[in-house]
């Protein structure tokens, strides 16, 4: 090779050894024989607080060879889509993320270390989710047959806005056509013991801010005012905790839950000319802003007042009956000898994106019982039982 010059020559030297220096790592990494609860280790010890995604993304990339890693990355959030073409067949993709939220206090351990103590391993993400990443990262690893297409969806900002993360990679996905026939998330899912439940479905969340607005006045005249608290005093009782529909096999009954009421200017001697609630509702498919809004109006009928409504997650329910609910249930009971049941129960996950473009779409992992929490921590034989999960669930597709 010929080189005009020595600066060239010496920049030309460098890049080479750059690029050589990447390829040997890359191969060094797809050489790493790891088991699930090193793997699971390594991703505690990968500071990943949101939207930061510790270098795991660009190693589990490596990690997996293979498999052709597309990053889609946007306004510094971290997205990964990871996937392997076997077949013709189906397209199965396990989803998930790797950032966590911030430590906080009160731990006995350092949550950045994966400590292991009997039988259990601690740290933060040990729950949610590293553990499920782990499993079904190593589970994608060590297989070496399958019928159609693998893949892994993971994103830095699921425990964030969730803005840039799995719906930006949903929408490239759909743009290139390779948006997957059924994916599995691998958000703790278990309540008691492993294997007992599995979310078929989530509640939607919808935030409301009512404001009533009355008159401000002398508290010694208040027949010259309109007092906003009085005039809810009497109505506050058929809103607080109401139920909004009679839920389903799988959803509970929607709820109004009251979670902030403030009025007036913090003195004895004023009644107040406005009062402002807040109030959230975890809302199954039987209830929508719009029969909200009716609900409220009934209520509040003869009462001045604003609401205004924002959905912040929408409903969605996998049918109990699709291959991808029975075959993960099959797995289960083969490797936990449990049967599990179908909940749509909690928060919302990152699934709630992906049921919105018509996929079949499950999730599945330890048990919730620390997630959050100082001294966050997962099992040892859970952690593997999930890897086998995962492994079975392939085989099976």
């Amino acid at each position: 090779m010929i080189y005009k010059n020595k600066r060239e020559s010496k920049g030309k030297i460098n890049g080479l050894l750059i690029i050589m220096t990447l390829f040997l790592n890359r191969k060094a990494i797809e050489g790493i024989n790891m088991n699930v609860l090193e793997l699971l280790q390594k991703m505690i010890e990968s500071k990943s607080q949101t939207p930061e995604d510790g270098g795991l993304l660009d190693f589990i990339a490596e990690y997996l060879p293979g498999f052709t890693a597309l990053r889609i990355d946007k306004e510094g959030v971290k997205n990964l889509f990871a996937y392997r073409c076997f077949g013709e067949g189906e397209h199965l993709c396990f989803a998930g993320h790797v950032d966590v939220v911030p430590a906080g206090e009160g731990w006995s351990t350092d949550p950045f270390v994966a400590t292991v103590k009997e039988g259990y391993i601690y740290g933060r993400g040990a729950q949610d989710m590293k553990s499920g990443v782990s499993a079904f990262t190593q589970a994608l690893k060590d297989t070496e047959h399958f019928s159609g297409t693998l893949s892994l969806l993971l994103t830095s900002d699921e425990e964030g806005p969730a803005k840039f993360g799995t719906v930006e990679v949903l929408k490239y996905l759909q743009e290139q056509h390779l948006l997957p026939d059924a994916v599995v998330v691998a958000e703790p899912t278990c309540e008691k013991m492993f294997g007992d439940a599995i979310k078929v479905g989530r509640r939607g969340s919808i935030n409301g801010v009512l404001e009533v607005f009355g008159k401000q006045g002398h508290a010694a005249y208040p027949e010259k005012a309109i007092n906003p608290i009085h005039q809810m005093a009497s109505v506050l009782p058929s809103i607080a905790g109401a139920f909004l529909d009679e839920g389903d096999l799988y959803f509970a009954p929607s709820q109004v839950v009251i979670t902030d009421i403030r009025s007036g200017i913090e003195t004895t001697n004023v009644s107040p000319g406005k009062l402002k609630m807040m109030f959230n509702v975890r809302n199954s498919t039987a209830t929508t802003k719009e029969s909200i809004e009716l609900f409220i109006a009934k209520q509040c009928s003869g009462i001045e007042y604003t609401l205004t409504l924002d959905q912040s997650a929408k409903p969605f329910v996998t049918d109990a009956h699709t291959r991808i609910v029975q075959l993960l249930s099959d797995a289960i009971g083969e490797v936990a000898s449990i049967v599990p049941k179908r909940s749509t129960a909690g928060g919302t996950s990152d699934a709630r994106f992906i049921a919105e473009y018509g996929i079949d779409v499950i999730e599945f992992g330890v048990i919730n019982d620390t997630i959050h929490a100082p001294n966050e921590r997962t099992s040892i034989a859970e952690v593997e039982s999930l890897y086998k999960v995962f492994s079975t669930l392939i085989q099976r597709f």
